[in-house]
């Protein structure tokens, strides 16, 4: 296990890696302003940086909104891919929807992507439902995925 991976939350400081990180990523980029939006302004947005030997590698946001939750991006580039970080920054943000007491988290992964969709289901992430023609630049299907949390044990960050 690598020990020099570390969290901690996304400031706005952190933009031009989250930028590149997107365009690496994502075929459909989220921009400069989604981002400030969701640093600086959403009040239900929690976005976790990865970092290993102090180098931004991947970063992972979710919504708490009430006891519910969304995960809105999980990515990691794709040099530091098959070490375990993806699965590392899902269990930190997993740790940080409980400590603000959600009872749940969703997410929508694309139906071909079956690494990431085994990684989830190795969360104990179950499919829902498929939400037809879900992605702009293919109109591909996405998986609806969820997780539900037992609140009344805690864990330690």
């Amino acid at each position: 296990m690598d020990n020099q991976l570390t969290f901690r939350y996304a400031t706005i400081a952190d933009i031009d890696q989250l930028l590149l990180i997107e365009k690496t990523c994502f075929a459909t980029p989220w921009d400069r302003a989604s981002f400030e939006h969701e640093i600086t302004i959403n009040k239900h947005g929690h976005y976790l940086i990865a970092e290993y030997n102090n180098e931004v590698v991947g970063y992972a946001g979710a919504w708490f909104i009430y006891d519910e939750g969304h995960i809105t991006n999980v990515a990691i580039l794709p040099t530091f891919r098959g070490r375990k970080f993806g699965k590392r920054l899902m269990e930190a943000l997993l740790i940080l929807a409980k400590q603000n007491e959600v009872s749940y988290l969703t997410l929508e992964v694309r139906a071909s992507n079956l690494v990431a969709q085994t990684l989830y289901q190795s969360l104990e992430f179950q499919a829902l439902a498929i939400r037809k023609r879900y992605y702009t630049d293919n109109q591909e299907d996405a998986v609806i995925m969820r997780v539900d949390f037992d609140n009344n044990q805690t864990e330690e960050a």
